[in-house]
C-alpha cells in the first residue's frame, strides 16, 4: 500500500494559467483610496464648520458637508426606523441614513463590500496589518478557539446597538435626535477624536499596535458595523466559489484571504467574514478555479463588483439630493448656541 500511496502522493494537476491579467486589486485599492481621500476632506470641512461657530464667525466659513453623517451609525439606524416605520424621511440627519442605505445594499449584492472596498477604517486597518507582515514577516493569528470568542464580540456590540433602536418608540427617536444632544451629535464626535483624553489614547494605540500585529484587528474582532454588513451579505446572491476539477490545490487563495477562511477546502464561501475583497481570485493561478459568480455560475468579474458598488452610491446618494433629503438644515443661530456647548450636552 506505501509503494502505491508514494506515486499517487506525486500526482499533480496540470496547471492551466489564466490569459488575463487579473486587475481586482488595483481597481480595489483604487475605490479604498479615493473614499479615504473624500473622507479626510470631509473632515476637514467639517473641522472648519464647526470652528467657525465655536468662534463666534471670526474664523473662515466652511458648509457642513452632510457626508459626515456618514460617521454616526446609531443615529442613521434611528433615523432608518422612523422612516420605516412613519413612511417620512427624517430632516435632520438623512444624509447618515441613505449612506447607511447604500453601504447595506452594497454589502448585501457583491457580499461584504463595504469593508473591503469603501470603509476608510477597514483600509487604514489592512495597511497596517500589511506593515506588520513586511516588517515581521508575517501576521499572527489567534487559536481557533479564541479566534471564535473574540469574534462573537462585535455581534454582541451590534445586538446591543439592534436592542436599544428597536425599543425606542418613534416619538422618542424624533425627540431625541430634534433635541440639543441630537443636533449636534456629530460635532461631539469630532469633538471625542479633538481632545482625546490618556484612556482614548491608550484605547487608539493598543487596537493600531494589534492590528500591525494581527490581521484586521479592530474590523475582525470588535466592530458592529462590521457585523451588520455582514450577517446581510448572507443573503447576497453572489459568493466565491471555487471548481475543484480545475484547482490544482495550491492553497494559495487561502493564504491571501484577510479573513482568513478555508477557501482551498470549500467549494462556495458563504461567510459573514467574507469582504468581497477578492484577493483569493487574484492569488489563484489556475484558469477558471476560483471566481465570484452566481448560483448559476455566472461570474461577476472585479469591473462588474467596482461598477456596482460605484452605481449604488452616487445613485443613492444622488437621490437624496435630487429630493432634497441630503442636507440638514438648521439657522446659523441654532449652530452658533449650539456647538460652542456642544459638550455639556449628555445622552438623555
Amino acid at each position: 500500500m506505501a509503494a502505491i500511496a508514494a506515486p499517487l502522493a506525486k500526482i499533480r494537476k496540470k496547471l492551466v494559467k489564466r490569459a488575463a491579467k487579473e486587475h481586482s486589486q488595483t481597481l480595489r485599492r483604487a475605490f479604498q483610496f479615493a473614499f479615504l481621500a473624500l473622507n479626510v476632506w470631509i473632515g476637514a470641512e467639517f473641522y472648519l464648520f464647526v470652528r467657525y461657530y465655536e468662534t463666534g464667525g471670526r474664523s473662515p466659513w466652511a458648509g457642513r458637508p452632510p457626508g459626515v453623517e456618514g460617521w454616526l451609525p446609531i443615529a442613521s439606524l434611528m433615523n432608518l426606523k422612523v422612516w420605516l416605520m412613519s413612511g417620512r424621511v427624517p430632516a435632520l440627519h438623512p444624509a447618515g441614513m441613505f449612506l447607511l442605505i447604500a453601504f447595506l445594499a452594497a454589502s448585501w449584492l457583491f457580499r461584504k463590500s463595504f469593508c473591503g472596498w469603501l470603509c476608510p477604517v477597514g483600509t487604514v486597518s489592512e495597511y497596517l496589518w500589511r506593515l506588520g507582515r513586511r516588517a515581521f514577516g508575517r501576521n499572527s493569528r489567534l487559536p481557533r478557539g479564541a479566534d471564535i470568542a473574540v469574534r462573537s464580540l462585535k455581534y454582541i456590540l451590534l445586538g446591543l446597538f439592534l436592542y436599544a433602536v428597536g425599543a425606542m418608540p418613534v416619538d422618542e427617536i424624533r425627540a431625541f435626535l430634534s433635541g440639543p444632544y441630537g443636533m449636534v451629535d456629530d460635532v461631539k464626535m469630532l469633538n471625542f477624536f479633538r481632545f482625546l483624553g490618556l484612556t482614548g489614547c491608550t484605547v487608539t494605540a493598543v487596537l493600531a499596535i494589534a492590528s500591525v500585529f494581527i490581521q484586521n484587528f479592530w474590523c475582525r474582532y470588535l466592530c458592529p458595523y462590521g457585523a451588520l454588513m455582514g450577517l446581510v451579505s448572507l443573503a447576497s446572491p453572489l459568493r466565491i466559489r471555487r471548481d475543484p476539477g480545475v484547482c490544482i490545490d495550491c492553497a494559495k487563495c487561502a493564504k491571501a484571504c484577510p479573513s482568513a477562511l478555508p477557501v482551498d477546502r470549500l467549494i462556495a464561501i458563504r461567510s459573514a467574514e467574507c469582504t468581497g475583497c477578492l484577493e483569493c481570485v487574484a492569488a489563484c493561478p489556475a484558469a477558471g478555479a476560483l471566481r465570484l459568480s452566481t448560483p448559476r455560475a455566472r461570474r461577476a468579474p472585479a469591473w462588474v463588483v467596482a461598477a456596482g458598488i460605484a452605481a449604488l452610491f452616487v445613485g443613492i446618494c444622488g437621490y437624496a439630493r435630487l429630493t432634497g433629503h441630503w442636507h440638514t438644515y438648521l439657522p446659523g443661530s441654532t449652530y452658533f448656541e449650539l456647538i460652542p456647548r456642544a459638550n455639556e450636552f449628555t445622552h438623555p
